[in-house]
């Protein structure tokens, strides 16, 4: 069979299927939806992420979940801390290298002259610690993303009705057709 002919299949199947697709469910929400100015609040989220943006932990202050604001600190923290190591031993081991192949004594010679890392070490100990330093600097930097992306859905989330009449009851419905042959099924229904 043609690989062409396979592929139109394949496409025509995606193309199709939506002539048979539900209605439009943000038409329906739309003329549902009764906006009232002390529970929703649509400029929320865009506050908080632009607080997380300027302060990291300050959009979680903002969504008043302050426990939150440390964590993210110490994890921000954490990162910086491991970035500024990993720098400054590095420059400690380049310096020495850039030393040893002028032919100068460098930090890690002994006092007779014998080093205690060899020049191969010396390189192999500034590729690990470049590395490492690239590492944190890209951890730092999705965590930053990472806080901004949780406290905008926070207020997100901050906004959905949470009153006690929303419920799920589950319900057993014997079919009377079949009683000697059980099915086994989930219907989910809601109302509100």
């Amino acid at each position: 069979m043609n690989i062409r002919v396979i592929i139109f299949a394949f496409f025509s199947l995606f193309l199709f299927q939506n002539t048979f697709a539900q209605k439009d469910s943000i038409a329906v929400r739309a003329k549902q939806l009764q906006l009232s100015s002390d529970k929703y609040n649509p400029l929320s989220p865009s506050k908080a992420a632009f607080y997380s943006a300027i302060f990291p932990g300050g959009g979680q202050i903002y969504n008043k979940k302050y426990w939150k604001a440390p964590i993210v600190w110490a994890a921000m923290g954490t990162s910086v801390y491991f970035y500024l190591d990993n720098s400054d031993q590095y420059d400690r081991y380049r310096t020495a290298f850039k030393l040893r192949s002028q032919g100068l004594s460098d930090e890690f010679n002994g006092k007779d002259g014998n080093p205690f890392i060899s020049t191969a070490g010396l390189e192999s100990a500034q590729k690990t610690l470049r590395k490492n330093r690239d590492l944190s600097l890209l951890t730092g930097v999705l965590l930053y993303v990472l806080q901004i992306v949780e406290a905008s859905v926070n207020a997100h989330l901050l906004q959905f009705d949470t009153d006690d009449s929303l419920s799920v009851r589950p319900v057993i419905t014997p079919d009377p057709l079949f009683i000697e042959a059980p099915k086994v099924g989930l219907t989910l229904k809601y109302s509100f």
